[in-house]
């Protein structure tokens, strides 16, 4: 689907104009948006704009990563928005001329059809529209960031407060999916960070000094969640050291109650080991009060250890 917007010498703002009309009427600036365009309407970015075949080839296998790319008539962005679902990157490529802006993408982009709304409603905003378009595309992406970063930091807030003994095993594995969505985000917004760096320094795009004000608004907007992202990943790593020391706890506890019952066990088991044995020479077998004494011996000797490691409180393992 092919959606057009453009701004008249008469600064007059016309929608989905035929493509024709770029060469027959005089315009200040158009975007020219192919939304999840098929075969015959791919073939237009040689044919009708002839841009360079390796632009073209970068819109046409994706996922490229965010970057910039200068040619003598104009200059040709890969960006990157997020699915809100899945977070994988959706790439959206941009061509950038004196006048023009065109965007290319396969998958539906809100970030986009935001942008149409807010020319549609402030039409008298848009003098140098192929600049200013640019900024407003780039920064609806960027702020659909943060609502996923948002999200994401709920999550492990909730995570944090329930932790506990019982649910350590679960919230392990929430926290490994947690650090798996940090790991998709952190390959996007990085990127698109070192994107927006290099064009604000960069002195090909042209940029006044307001408009450079603009894109520095959205850079600072990146800084901002690379500071949320790496905050949330210091997070996962302290909740997984947390669940690390619990499941430590837990097993050290388990050992010290096996041990207990291990040292009541085994001067008992020494003792039955010695009259299981069958010998005939064992006086004690033919005595009448044998069994009785050695049943009562291991008795005391099992109270008097149960005894010993109550006073050391070791005891109170098996009340908690």
């Amino acid at each position: 689907m092919i959606r057009t917007i453009g701004l008249t010498k008469e600064n007059k703002l016309v929608f989905d104009f035929p493509l024709e009309d770029i060469h027959t009427q005089s315009f200040k600036w158009y975007w020219v948006d192919l939304d999840q365009p098929d075969a015959k309407e791919e073939l237009l970015l040689h044919s009708f704009f002839h841009f360079h075949p390796l632009a073209i080839e970068d819109c046409f296998h994706r996922l490229q990563r965010p970057k910039m790319d200068h040619y003598d008539e104009y200059i040709f962005f890969v960006l990157h928005s997020i699915c809100h679902e899945s977070l994988k990157a959706e790439e959206v490529n941009l061509f950038l001329g004196k006048n023009f802006v065109v965007t290319f993408h396969y998958t539906k982009v809100l970030e986009l059809e935001r942008a149409r709304e807010r020319i549609a409603q402030y039409p008298n905003e848009w003098e140098q529209g192929h600049v200013l378009i640019t900024h407003q595309i780039i920064d609806e992406i960027i702020d659909d960031y943060f609502p996923i970063l948002y999200k994401i930091e709920d999550n492990l807030n909730e995570i944090e407060d329930t932790l506990s003994p019982s649910t350590v095993h679960l919230s392990m594995d929430s926290v490994f999916d947690v650090r798996s969505n940090l790991l998709k985000l952190r390959r996007t917004i990085l990127p698109m960070r070192e994107l927006l760096h290099r064009m604000i320094s960069s002195e090909r795009l042209g940029l006044s000094t307001n408009e450079r004000a603009y894109y520095s608004d959205i850079y600072d907007k990146l800084l901002r969640l690379g500071d949320i992202l790496e905050s949330n990943r210091e997070l996962t790593a302290d909740i997984r050291d947390s669940q690390l020391s619990i499941n430590s706890n837990q097993m050290n506890r388990i050992m010290m109650i096996l041990t207990i019952i291990s040292s009541v066990f085994i001067p008992l088991t020494f003792i039955a080991g010695i009259y299981g044995m069958n010998f005939e020479v064992m006086p004690e077998l033919k005595w009448r009060y044998s069994y009785p004494v050695v049943i009562i011996g291991m008795l005391i000797i099992g109270g008097t250890m149960l005894l010993w490691f109550k006073r050391k409180g070791w005891l109170r393992l098996f009340k908690s």
